[in-house]
């Protein structure tokens, strides 16, 4: 056990439920104190930590897949971490581990919740999105959700972020006929086309995204990854060919609408087209770990697979990339930094 352990600790508290966008004082940074680690559990000092887009759906006091953040308590979120303390059998001090509770300078995590990783292999912060969450999202999503198959004409909405980044290139890598990207600026475009290898993409900001997506694949599309919902959805349904499958993984446009958004108005192309549309959890695919991990260190070695990381410094602006992240800021994934 470590003689030198910190005493306090910054967190951030959701303090007030937002409506619409998140405001400043919806949050606030505090000072909590600091434990040596219970049994079987393990101090950790976080050198990262994930915002992601589910949190603003964590952040109101509705029933969904996961619970609310509490009012007054930490948030959480993924995180890896330096153990700085250990009680708990087979983790020493030194160690890095991948967990679940971000948003803060200390954890102290129950050591069957914290995954050790490999510094060697990858830096620590990709295994917050490449080789972490968003990465297996992007896998699980394509290859099993969406049942990909090679040949296969491909949409991808948000596709400048850690999971849309992703599903193209593995989509391009296992033979894709087409990949076709939409994200929100010129610049994402050209990361796509020229970085990330799809074969076209469009800003979503210049016009109708069902004109744009008829011009980038006049022939149709066969698989469409949602991250964003609203008009790409409707975009998509349109360009389906018979029998398309849709993973519907997240739906941004909508996260921060104070009003009933308005579905997409040509649901009726899916019985003709008998499409299939399925949401998709990634907590419902873990048993594909090993292989993800496995297919893209390969891939990620080979040079075959790129990714960016936005990475915005010191714990006091963790909320500045969570809203950063909401307004479409980061190109690949959102990382706080405390290092």
């Amino acid at each position: 056990m470590s003689a030198a352990l910190p005493t306090t600790g910054r967190e951030w508290h959701l303090v007030a439920r937002p409506h619409g966008w998140p405001k400043a004082e919806d949050l606030a940074l505090r000072e909590a104190p600091v434990a040596a680690p219970g049994e079987g559990r393990v101090l950790v000092r976080n050198l990262y930590f994930s915002v992601d887009p589910y949190m603003r759906g964590r952040m109101n006091d509705v029933k969904s897949y996961t619970p609310p953040f509490a009012l007054d308590r930490p948030m959480d979120g993924g995180a890896v971490g330096e153990v700085i303390a250990s009680d708990a059998p087979g983790f020493a001090v030194g160690d890095h581990v991948l967990h679940g509770l971000g948003w803060r300078e200390y954890a102290e995590v129950p050591a069957k919740h914290a995954v050790k990783v490999d510094a060697s292999l990858a830096p620590l912060s990709a295994y917050l999105g490449v080789l972490g969450m968003p990465g297996l999202t992007a896998y699980a999503g394509l290859f099993e959700v969406a049942s990909f198959r090679p040949g296969d004409a491909v949409f991808v909405s948000g596709a400048a972020g850690a999971v849309g980044s992703q599903v193209g290139q593995m989509a391009r890598i296992k033979g894709a006929s087409r990949v076709i990207g939409s994200a929100g600026s010129d610049e994402k475009v050209r990361l796509l086309v020229e970085e990330y290898g799809f074969d076209v993409a469009f800003n979503y900001k210049d016009g109708p995204v069902d004109e744009k997506l008829r011009r980038a694949a006049p022939d149709g599309i066969d698989v469409y990854f949602d991250n964003v919902g609203g008009e790409h959805l409707e975009a998509a349904i349109s360009s389906l060919h018979v029998h398309g499958r849709v993973t519907a993984c997240g739906m941004i446009a909508q996260y921060n609408a104070t009003e009933p958004t308005p579905a997409p108005r040509n649901l009726a192309l899916i019985i003709g087209k008998r499409l299939r549309i399925q949401g998709m959890l990634v907590s419902d695919h873990d048993e594909l770990q090993p292989r993800f991990v496995e297919d893209v260190a390969g891939w990620l070695a080979s040079g075959e697979l790129k990714y960016r990381e936005t990475v915005v410094e010191g714990i006091e602006n963790g909320f500045d990339a969570f809203l950063g992240l909401l307004r479409g800021e980061n190109t690949g994934k959102m990382i706080v930094s405390l290092v």
